[in-house]
């Protein structure tokens, strides 16, 4: 799309007319802009096909339904309007993308442990069908998050899922649990209605791949942001 962008699509999300969207990877090594400088970079290289949107993700649940101004709290929003693009900024959580591709309206995700945990995604999904999409016409896509080979969490995250969060975690070789963040998503796509085969991931994991992705966990707070989008061209 941009020079100033190195991104992994979807195939499935690719072949639908009008749609942008991408999966952000590093383009250089850590440190070498600031968050705010990439904001400014992918709004510059989006801006021909709408004005990108973002929020200021607190790790929580609550959704917000664009078109606004700034960038308010939230981890979740809603877009049903052409030249209205969401972007997720990431590095180590898992960057959902949501399509309805016969309405043309789209919803993203930041899920997080903490939001996976209060359900983030299927929050999502669900305000795609309140407002009148049917679950069975969405296509979701998942983007590089910390996987299960490097995700070790404490027994707190464990707590925070309840029993019903069990089949995402297993023993690490440390005897530490490590969590699947992305599976505990798709549960919840595949629980708000979605279809299975219409749930896409890209399998990467942002700890064990600096060369490609930025990661909270080997960087620190200081450390880059990717920035996944997901909106349909045109204009307001």
């Amino acid at each position: 799309m941009s020079a100033t962008m190195r991104i992994v699509t979807i195939p499935a999300l690719e072949a639908l007319p009008g749609l942008v969207h991408g999966f952000e990877r590093r383009l250089g090594p850590s440190g070498w802009e600031t968050r705010e400088e990439g904001r400014r970079r992918v709004t510059q290289a989006l801006a021909p096909k709408g004005r990108l949107h973002l929020l200021r993700q607190v790790h929580g649940a609550d959704l917000r339904r664009a078109p606004w101004e700034g960038t308010p709290d939230g981890d979740a929003a809603l877009a049903q309007a052409p030249g209205l693009i969401l972007g997720v900024e990431t590095a180590d959580c898992v960057p959902v993308l949501i399509v309805d591709p016969k309405r043309r309206a789209v919803a993203v995700a930041h899920a997080g442990w903490r939001g996976t945990a209060q359900g983030v995604a299927g929050v999502a999904a669900g305000a795609l069908v309140a407002s009148g999409s049917d679950p069975g016409d969405l296509i979701a896509a998942m983007g590089p998050a910390a996987g299960p080979c490097c995700y070790e969490v404490g027994e707190e995250v464990r707590e925070a899922f309840g029993t019903e969060g069990k089949p995402f975690f297993h023993a690490g070789p440390r005897g530490r649990p490590h969590l699947d963040v992305p599976a505990a998503n798709r549960a919840q796509l595949q629980a708000a209605g979605l279809r299975p085969e219409r749930i896409h991931h890209v399998d990467d994991c942002t700890i064990c791949q600096p060369d490609l992705y930025h990661s909270y966990r080997r960087e620190g707070r200081e450390g880059g942001r990717m920035i996944s989008f997901v909106g349909y061209g045109g204009s307001v």
